[in-house]
């Protein structure tokens, strides 16, 4: 298992489109999933221990950004015959018992997060009401534990920034997590 740092933000950087399997039976595109102001495009995944770490900070985050009109979406973009935990059918399961209130998506070709540039899980990618980049960062500063309850919440409170201004913070800390696992070509 490999830990990396995605890179820093790309500030106005436009949301991509994407047509993509979720856990609920529908398809899912970027325009199905944008809120009034704005999107957080999540990469993550099932057996990840840094994913594990905060799934609950996580939930409790995007049902906070949905009041403020910031929608969520997951995206899980590893190969599952190398992790099975990350299998489609372990993707509902996750998705059910952690009460997921967001769209679970499967990029089984992974040219979605390819064509965003997802590096790791988590890695979150925070769009304002145009769809234009504004926070690339951490959750919190949890890691492959969770972090004490009190910490800073990066991420929500960069993304309640964005829907109140439209822009992001300028200082953001790059969130950590294991490598995305890529198909073989």
């Amino acid at each position: 298992m490999v830990s990396l740092q995605p890179p820093v933000c790309e500030f106005g950087l436009p949301a991509l489109d994407f047509d993509l399997p979720g856990v609920d039976g529908k398809r899912w595109t970027l325009a199905d999933c944008a809120g009034e102001k704005g999107l957080l495009v999540m990469f993550i995944c099932n057996h990840c221990p840094y994913v594990k770490a905060i799934l609950d900070r996580l939930v409790r985050d995007t049902n906070e950004l949905h009041e403020l009109g910031i929608n969520s979406v997951a995206i899980m973009s590893n190969d599952p015959s190398e992790y099975e935990e990350d299998s489609f059918d372990n993707m509902k399961r996750v998705s059910e018992e952690n009460g997921f209130c967001f769209p679970y998506l499967f990029d089984e070709t992974q040219e979605i997060a390819k064509a965003y540039g997802a590096v790791c899980t988590p890695d979150f990618f925070g769009y304002n009401a145009d769809l234009e980049l504004q926070y690339r960062g951490r959750l919190d500063e949890s890691r492959k534990t969770a972090a004490d309850p009190n910490v800073r919440r990066d991420l929500f409170e960069g993304m309640k920034q964005v829907a109140e201004t439209g822009a992001g913070p300028e200082d953001q800390l790059a969130s950590m997590g294991c490598s995305i696992k890529w198909l073989e070509e």
